[in-house]
């Protein structure tokens, strides 16, 4: 384990990464139900992790970074989303924009972001926006100046990630370019005119990831931190990705890694607190050949979301390693993990209220929280519709037909 200037340690090789993730997230186990009950935000364990090295895994080596394998990274979320999903949820973007930004050169902004994550800060995103016809569309505009700078102006809402980020990473468009042209944009909170409104966030799920409000007043941005995207890519004609496998690996990871808690709680409930019902004539609800088979059920679809998971994100791995990128490489990628990812809106989201019938009446009681990991995951389940994945899956096999490029969605 080497050391940046900061002290924040680089976790230089995948065991390192998670046992490190495996520590912090027993920690953050521990505050949990408490965070959930009284709506605290996740600051605290988001500074201990940034402090733990864990955000600078995926640098590439050229900027000084342990370049980990992306598998390491899903893995890492997946252990923290166990331990708490709005802290998961919270880190998602971080890993996708500090593999967004690899390979853009030394005149871009990725040095000095890559200088910062390295010395422990968060990367968040502010994309989607409300009111638009779709949820691709941006309306916030970045404009070039006259000295060179640029003027970024509009407001973002499910903005994940905000909170705690030291870089806000902006999805906006060119004006008067044609075709139009979206652009990222790289602002710090505390720069004049960004106005973070994260409590108006009030979904009734993952409210620990205060995916509020932010709004963008004439904020001024150095050209450095402006990346002008081009035109919108062809969905077919584009040039191969895994950027969106490994952002969907990520989702899958969250909903994933609620699905082993909801489990593990549940059976720990069962197991402690549970009454067996008065027919089965035994003396624990854990005896009961009927709880036995459910759990059995449940726990064997947690298996196949987990190995469904590690294979798709090996695949990204697999994709990266080659000499070149190949379209057949990056599909195979996008479509294991495409699967990983409806299923889990399915089984993560059936063994998260399965656990219930399971209980009894007695785990719906506020104070045990069970009930997070349902809201949760469904919550966090909805980022993107399964329906569509399966329509690409179902595609491929039946005439072979990769998968459109579609940025992070699939």
């Amino acid at each position: 384990m080497t050391t940046t200037e900061s002290t924040t340690p680089v976790l230089t090789s995948a065991e390192q990464a998670l046992r490190t993730a495996h520590l912090i997230a027993a920690d953050i186990a521990a505050g949990a139900v408490e965070r959930e009950l009284n709506g605290i935000w996740p600051e605290a364990e988001l500074r201990r992790i940034g402090d733990s090295g864990l955000l600078g895994i995926i640098v590439p080596a050229a900027h000084g970074g342990p370049d980990l394998p992306r598998a390491t990274a899903v893995e890492v979320l997946r252990i923290l989303s166990q331990a708490d999903s709005a802290v998961g949820q919270l880190l998602l973007s971080h890993y996708v924009l500090s593999q967004a930004i690899s390979g853009l050169g030394d005149n871009d902004p990725a040095p000095r972001i890559y200088r910062d994550v390295l010395a422990g800060a968060q990367l968040g995103n502010a994309t989607v926006e409300r009111g638009t016809r779709t949820s691709a569309e941006r309306r916030t505009t970045v404009v070039r100046q006259a000295d060179g700078t640029w003027r970024l102006n509009g407001t973002k809402y499910y903005a994940t990630g905000t909170l705690g980020a030291t870089w806000i990473a902006v999805a906006a468009r060119i004006p008067d370019t044609e075709p139009s042209h979206g652009a990222t944009v790289f602002v710090r909170p505390t720069d004049a005119g960004v106005t973070l409104n994260l409590d108006r966030w009030s979904s009734f799920g993952q409210r620990g990831t205060a995916s509020g409000e932010v709004v963008f007043d004439n904020v001024v941005v150095e050209g450095e931190f402006v990346i002008d995207e081009g035109p919108d890519p062809d969905p077919v004609t584009a040039p191969p990705s895994v950027l969106g496998a490994f952002d969907q690996a990520l989702h899958a990871a969250v909903d994933i890694g609620i699905a082993r808690a909801a489990l593990e709680d549940g059976a720990r409930f069962v197991t402690t607190r549970s009454r067996p019902w008065f027919e089965a004539g035994v003396d624990n609800a854990a005896d009961e050949p009927h709880v036995v088979r459910r759990f059995g059920e449940l726990t064997a679809r947690l298996y196949a979301l987990e190995a469904l998971l590690a294979q798709g994100a090996g695949l990204v791995d697999d994709a990266l390693s080659a000499p070149e990128l190949s379209r057949d490489a990056a599909a195979a990628a996008s479509l294991r993990v495409a699967a990983a990812k409806a299923l889990a809106q399915e089984f993560a989201v059936e063994i998260a209220s399965g656990i219930f019938e399971l209980a009894g009446a007695s785990a719906t009681d506020r104070g045990h929280a069970l009930d997070r990991h349902w809201r949760n995951v469904r919550v966090h389940s909805l980022h993107d519709p399964a329906r569509w994945k399966y329509v690409h899956i179902g595609n491929h096999t039946l005439r072979g037909t990769k998968p459109p490029r579609l940025g992070v969605l699939l």
